[in-house]
């Protein structure tokens, strides 16, 4: 397929916000494209291989920015500045490939196979002069490319399609394009991507019109799929009355989600943002073999931290090193032990359990896993239907330093991907600080002009000095007319901000101590990435503060005390 459809599809599909059309747009797009392209789907999420495959194409803004300077002939100090002014390097590179100073020699027609082949070399090059062979490589189809193109190229590359396409309207489509029945068509193929994480895949067997093929689709041990996620319950009663009674109530575990995929004797371990981790945790792969007894399987489980000697539990800040180190193994395996708490199965000897009730599920892992505490154990839960027993279990998980409860409707199935209203979350509300304002970052796309997330500090009331504390970009509005709540938008607060900007350096800047707001927060952590030595979890915007003077925002005595509070070390038999 040539390119230049691809990017005039991207380009039609970004042209609208309507989803409606969004969906009637891709549909008549995958009715032209044939089997052969298949891979094309990958694209069209702004990606090179399956969402569940790890090799991703890794470009930063500066090789993309030395790549359109190379392309166009353009020195690189103008292209920064259009950066600057645009906010986006695809625009960057359409803008100024079209005012190309140089004839490139050997150009020719760019096809989706030749982009995809320039991509995926992308990621396996590794060693020396690794920056000067993704350059060319970049360059070689840069320089090819036609102002839309590039735009589209470069947007790619740096994982920032901005046409508003999902995986939700890629099925839709796919239904709308093939099937009559598009309601029967619709779960159908969600049930076939749910089991695939692979678009290309399902695309193969959808275009030839005959849904039962689908069923051909399975599960596949060492291929991941998206966990379920769970919607937000106020209160113990809102629990029970939106999953039904009676119902199965787990703690809540302070931790990171593991899949964990086991066939006869091989064990792979998977994030939840599918990334490989087997190699960081070797213990984890030892006590799948010795304490769950089944053959095959997968199971939904929440890797927690823990102190060897003492048996405290630590924050999941702690042991978050773990799944981006891939050195000194041993030595923080003995440091940072982690203990697996599981609480779903996805696959067992052979069969797909999505499809099973959840007291089926849950009934399995009781039954194939042997409890051994600081190893491995079965989720801590009970069913139920009393309020007053739910209301106990509840205090209970907060006292053993939980995050809280989750509650799940007893019949229904495991959903990948989505997050449902049959399984909730309960935790207490947040606490906040009023915090300072002291430096902020440019935002891009439709946020470029402004500034898009905020540098928070206390106040040190020794030194009088500010300390930052975690930065925020959530809890404000886009717009200024939009009439919701809180009461302020990006641009509104970055004009108010900008009478006390200090130093620029590239999209960051430094500012004066002057503003105050109101910021909620789930947790404080340590850290030593800010210099009050920690860090806000989940930080949100809620209210300006112009009753406060920066001498009254909330002082580093004060966060250690909540710090303290949390309580953070805890122990769970």
């Amino acid at each position: 397929m040539i390119y230049l459809k691809l990017a005039e599809f991207y380009n039609e599909a970004g042209s609208t916000t309507k989803r409606l059309e969004k969906t009637r747009i891709l549909s008549d797009f995958l009715k032209k494209i044939s089997e052969k392209d298949k891979d094309v789907l990958y694209l069209m999420l702004g990606d090179i291989y399956p969402e569940y495959d790890e090799r991703k194409i890794g470009v930063s803004n500066q090789i993309a920015i030395k790549a359109i300077s190379k392309s166009t002939g353009i020195n690189e100090t103008k292209v920064i500045h259009e950066w600057k002014m645009l906010g986006d390097l695809g625009k960057v590179a359409e803008k100024l490939t079209e005012k190309r100073k140089q004839a490139t020699l050997h150009t020719h027609l760019l096809t989706t196979d030749k982009v995809l082949e320039n991509l995926r070399k992308l990621p396996e090059l590794e060693g020396k002069g690794t920056v000067g062979k993704k350059l060319a490589l970049i360059t070689e189809l840069l320089a090819s490319a036609s102002p839309l193109e590039a735009l589209y190229l470069t947007r790619t590359l740096l994982a920032d399609l901005r046409i508003g396409i999902k995986e939700s309207t890629v099925r839709d489509s796919m239904a709308e394009a093939f099937f009559e029945s598009k309601k029967e068509a619709k779960k159908r193929v969600q049930d076939a991507i749910d089991k695939t994480n692979d678009l290309a895949s399902v695309f193969e067997i959808v275009k030839t019109g005959k849904l039962e093929k689908l069923d051909k689709l399975h599960l596949e041990i060492g291929k991941p799929i998206k966990v379920m996620l769970a919607q937000k319950a106020e209160s113990i009663k809102d629990g029970f009355e939106k999953v039904g009674k009676p119902c199965a109530i787990e703690y809540k575990y302070d931790g990171f989600r593991l899949l964990i995929h086991k066939d006869r004797n091989k064990v792979i371990l998977f994030t939840r943002r599918l990334e490989n981790v087997t190699k960081q945790f070797p213990e984890v792969v030892n006590y799948i073999k010795e304490y769950v007894d089944a053959g095959s399987f997968i199971l939904d489980s929440e890797a927690v931290g823990f102190n060897k000697k003492t048996k405290e539990y630590k924050p999941f800040q702690d042991i978050s090193q773990r799944i981006r180190r891939k050195y000194d193994i041993e030595k923080l395996q003995e440091e940072l032990p982690i203990e697996i708490n599981v609480f779903d199965i996805l696959y067992y000897n052979g069969k797909s359990m999505l499809d099973e009730p959840f007291e089926k599920r849950t009934a399995i892992i009781k039954k194939i896993i042997k409890d051994h505490p600081y190893k491995i154990i079965s989720s801590k839960q009970i069913i139920t239907d009393d309020e007053k027993k739910a209301e106990k279990f509840y205090r209970q998980a907060l006292k053993d330093h939980q995050e809280g409860v989750m509650f799940k409707n007893l019949k229904t199935f495991y959903q990948p991907g989505s997050r449902v209203g049959h399984m909730l979350k309960l935790k207490p509300e947040a606490r906040d600080l009023d915090l300072v304002i002291t430096g902020g970052e440019y935002g891009t796309g439709k946020r470029h002009g402004w500034l898009s997330s905020f540098i928070l500090s206390c106040r040190d009331k020794k030194t009088g000095k500010f300390l930052e504390i975690g930065k925020m970009g959530t809890g404000i509005k886009e717009k200024a007319t939009e009439e919701t709540t809180p009461d302020i938008s990006f641009s509104e607060l970055t004009e108010k901000l900008r009478p006390y900007f200090l130093e620029l350096k590239g999209k960051s800047i430094k500012i004066k101590p002057k503003i105050v707001i109101a910021v909620t927060y789930q947790e404080i952590q340590h850290s030593p990435n800010y210099d009050s030595g920690f860090a806000l979890r989940f930080p949100r915007f809620m209210a300006l503060r112009p009753d406060k003077s920066p001498e009254d925002a909330s002082n580093l005595d004060e966060v250690k005390k909540d710090f303290e509070d949390q309580k953070r070390n805890w122990r769970y038999g």
